[in-house]
C-alpha cells in the first residue's frame, strides 16, 4: 500500500515554469486520473512522481517517505508508457520476466510469477510470441504485465491507450478496471486526454491547466458541480454549452452552462432559440447542433430526432441543471 503526497510541487525548465505549486493527496489504493489540455503539465507531473524528472522545489512523498532524491528504481513504482516500450527481440515471457531476472530470482520463481501474470491478463497462449506477432491491445497487456510482476506499490500510466483503435480502447478500459479490482491495494495514477477514460475509470479526477490544479473530485462531482467555466467545458463529452447575454443576465450570471441532455423543447417563445444546422443520429441518441446568438449549442435528444435541418428550435434549459458562472469564470452557486 502506498499514499502519494505532493506539497507545493514545482517543476521548471530554465525560465519555463511547467508545474506550479501543486498540492495533492492520493490515498493508497486510489485510481487517480490526470486530465487537461495538451501542454498542461499532466505528463510532466507523472514523470516527477516516477523520478524520471526531478522536481525544482516542493516535496514528493510516497508511502510517507520523502523521495525527491530517490532514484526511480528505488521508489516502488512501475510505469506503463504509451509506446509499450517492449523489447522486440524478446518473447512475451521474457519481456514480462526481465525485471525479475535483474532481481536475481531463480528460474522456477520467475516462471511461476510470469505464468500467474499471463493468466491474469489472458496472455497464457501468447507467452512464446515476439511483440511483432501481437495486436496493439496484446502489447499493452504485456506492458502492464511487466508492471504487475514486479509487485510495485504504485502504477503510473502515461496515455497507455492512445495508440489503440476505438474498439480496443473500450476493451482495454475494461481490462484496466478489472486489474484495479484484482489489485485493490495498488495505487494507480493515469494520464489521459480522453474524457471517457477519465469518467469511467477514475476514483477521482485531477483537472490541470497551465501547470495548476483546477479541481479535484469524483467524476460525478466534476460533472455535476464544476467549479469554473474551464472545468465545466473540459469534463463531459459532448462538452457543456455556455450561454451569455439575456438568459445569463436573468439568472444574475455572466455565463450559464447547460449540458446537452439538460434542454427541453418548447412550442412557445424562449430566451434560447436558434436554427438547427446539423444532426448526428447515433441510434440510441441524436445530437442536434443549433446556431443561436450565443454560438453553436449541442442538444442531446433520446432516440431518433424528428427535427429537420433549417428548422427553428426554441430551447428551454432545465432550471435545476443550470450552472451559473461569474465574470471571473468561477462558479456562483
Amino acid at each position: 500500500m502506498a499514499d502519494i503526497k505532493l506539497t507545493n510541487l514545482n517543476k521548471s525548465y530554465g525560465a519555463i515554469h511547467i508545474i506550479k505549486d501543486v498540492n495533492l493527496d492520493i490515498k493508497s489504493g486510489e485510481f487517480i486520473v490526470f486530465v487537461g489540455p495538451s501542454g498542461c503539465g499532466k505528463s510532466t507531473l507523472l514523470r516527477a512522481i516516477s523520478g524520471l524528472d526531478s522536481v525544482t522545489s516542493g516535496t514528493l512523498e510516497i508511502d510517507h517517505a520523502v523521495v525527491n532524491e530517490v532514484p526511480p528504481s528505488k521508489r516502488g513504482i512501475a510505469m506503463v508508457f504509451q509506446s509499450y516500450a517492449l523489447y522486440p527481440h524478446m518473447s512475451v515471457f521474457e519481456n514480462i520476466g526481465f525485471a525479475l531476472e535483474n532481481q536475481g530470482l531463480s528460474r522456477a520463481e520467475i516462471k511461476k510469477k510470469v505464468e500467474a501474470v499471463g493468466e491474469m491478463l489472458q496472455l497464457t497462449s501468447y507467452l512464446t510470441r515476439l511483440p511483432k506477432a501481437l495486436s496493439g491491445g496484446q502489447r499493452q497487456r504485456v506492458a502492464i504485465g511487466r508492471a504487475i510482476v514486479r509487485g510495485a506499490k504504485v502504477f503510473l500510466f502515461d496515455e497507455p491507450l492512445s495508440n489503440l483503435d476505438a474498439a480496443l480502447r473500450v476493451q482495454m478500459r475494461m481490462e484496466i478496471a478489472k486489474l484495479k479490482r484484482d489489485l485493490p491495494n495498488t495505487t494507480m495514477v493515469y494520464v489521459t486526454h480522453d474524457q471517457v477514460e477519465a469518467m469511467t475509470m477514475a476514483d477521482r479526477i485531477v483537472v490541470l491547466k497551465a501547470g495548476e490544479v483546477q479541481q479535484v473530485g469524483t467524476p460525478m462531482e466534476l460533472y455535476e458541480r464544476p467549479n469554473s467555466v474551464f472545468v465545466a467545458g473540459f469534463i463531459g463529452s459532448p462538452k457543456m454549452n455556455f450561454i451569455t447575454g439575456v438568459p445569463a443576465e436573468k439568472l444574475k450570471a455572466k455565463t450559464i452552462g447547460v449540458r446537452p441532455e439538460h434542454f427541453e423543447f418548447s412550442d412557445g417563445k424562449t430566451d434560447v432559440s436558434g436554427t438547427l444546422d446539423y444532426t448526428e443520429v447515433l441510434g440510441s441518441d441524436s445530437f442536434l447542433y443549433v446556431t443561436t446568438p450565443s454560438g453553436m449549442l449541442t442538444v442531446r435528444q433520446p432516440g431518433r430526432t424528428e427535427f429537420k435541418t433549417g428548422q427553428k428550435l426554441n430551447l428551454k434549459p432545465l432550471a435545476q441543471h443550470v450552472h451559473r458562472f461569474g465574470d471571473d469564470g468561477l462558479r456562483l452557486n
